[in-house]
């Protein structure tokens, strides 16, 4: 099969693009990248009409809930919903029901994603057995069944002696330890930002500390052993500055931030809303600015969305006794455009951070870049349409997003997987 993209803005800082021109593909791999025409003949032509080509979105933080609460997503409809915000290759967290935590339940996920999955979806595996933090799971094993990295999250390892184990033996494989960076003891009971907001409102708080003693532990068990920590999720700045330090020092580690935490702060939870309850919790606005800081920087590399569906029945009650989680597929790159079109986040930044710097994170080494040989995974982008966010509308299950009734300009109109359409916002109006 022979394909020529042509009338389109390439665009990926990690390639050096930035300018009209043309792809050809052949059998799902970009064969020829041309400034002008490429000059070959194709089974299939696709006119992009001026649209800007991007390297496919890449998530390494979502949870899809197969198996076990289909009710609020599935591998399956939560494929379609990465499709819609221009996401080709997602990573999908262990906290499963069973719990990804063996060769059985890895296959199983890996299986069901071959089947139903529309975009490139790969388990990440449990580091504990029921995610205890007790018993290690098989690593190779598990690699061998599919597993591309291991992650408790939604709960941290909380013991310093297995998560120092669990560096030493993924250095070996050469895959990151993923880790949620929460004390459980200090965080217990807390429901939102610990700060003058919690106390005026009268609500049970989660101190920043919570978050800063785990990523200052990973990051010295990090410089121990030699392994690789991703820290998930960042949303403190004390936890921002402890990774830059890092960095410094030459420690092997990498992170992540969520648009959630790069857009909203804790006042956004003044009236208690339950799409703003998450874990971690929504801070500050000087934490938040510091995540923009680290992100123009290239000390966040990525952005992931922790896309964490839940139903009305986990959300429909009172704010401390929901669950903690919102969507984000359909959203994230259309609400991060915020940052960029008030200035405060470059957009060659906002690409690479959806792109190249996950795949590098995961050593996906075939994409998150538009270079011959490569995959031709693209997302096609409306950089000036304006539109409404209407989680009536997605293609996820769920509907606890944060950015509800939100105005947005940039939309994903097309989204490409092996060459293959398998989202166009036309056909989904």
């Amino acid at each position: 099969m022979k394909q020529l993209f042509k009338n389109a803005h390439l665009y990926d800082p990690a390639s050096g693009l930035d300018g009209l021109g043309e792809i050809f593909v052949v059998d799902g791999r970009i064969e020829k990248i041309s400034k002008g025409s490429a000059g070959r003949e194709a089974d299939e032509i696709i006119d992009l009409g001026g649209l800007q080509l991007v390297p496919g979105f890449i998530d390494i933080h979502v949870h899809f809930r197969e198996p076990g609460d289909e009710h609020k997503e599935t591998i399956e409809s939560g494929s379609k919903a990465g499709a819609a915000g221009g996401f080709t290759t997602v990573c999908g967290m262990a906290n499963t029901n069973p719990v990804n935590d063996s060769v059985f339940v890895a296959k199983f996920i890996t299986n069901r994603a071959r089947e139903k999955s529309v975009i490139r979806y790969h388990p990440i595996g449990a580091v504990s057995k029921n995610l205890e933090s007790k018993e290690m799971v098989e690593f190779g094993a598990m690699i061998g069944a599919g597993c591309v990295a291991f992650s408790d999250d939604g709960r941290c390892v909380t013991d310093s002696y297995l998560a120092r184990k669990t560096l030493e033996y993924l250095k070996d494989y050469n895959v990151p330890f993923i880790e949620h960076c929460e004390d459980c003891r200090l965080a217990m009971r807390g429901v939102m930002n610990e700060g003058r907001i919690s106390f005026d409102m009268g609500l049970t708080g989660i101190p920043h500390a919570s978050e800063d003693v785990i990523v200052y532990r990973d990051l010295e068990l990090a410089r121990l052993t030699g392994g690789h920590i991703h820290l998930a999720h960042l949303s403190s700045r004390h936890a921002v500055k402890a990774l830059r330090e890092g960095k410094r020092d030459g420690i092997r580690c990498t992170g992540e931030v969520t648009p959630h935490h790069l857009l909203l702060t804790e006042d956004d939870v003044k009236d208690l809303h339950t799409n703003f309850k998450m874990a971690p919790p929504l801070r500050t606005e000087e934490d938040r600015k510091a995540l923009v800081q680290a992100l123009n920087d290239g000390i966040i590399e990525c952005i992931a969305t922790d896309h964490a569906p839940h139903s009305v029945r986990e959300k429909g009650v009172e704010f401390s006794q929901a669950a903690n989680g919102v969507i984000g597929l359909e959203t994230a790159w259309s609400s991060c455009m915020k940052l960029v079109l008030n200035g405060e986040l470059k957009y060659a930044r906002l690409i690479e951070a959806m792109t190249s710097g996950p795949a590098d994170i995961m050593r996906f080494k075939d994409r998150g870049r538009l270079r011959e040989g490569l995959l031709a995974d693209f997302a096609a982008l409306d950089l000036k349409t304006t539109w409404t966010v209407n989680p009536e509308r997605f293609q996820s299950k769920s509907r606890n997003c944060p950015f509800n009734g939100w105005q947005l300009q940039g939309q994903v109109a097309k989204t490409f997987v092996g060459g293959r359409l398998v989202y166009d916002r036309e056909q989904n109006r």
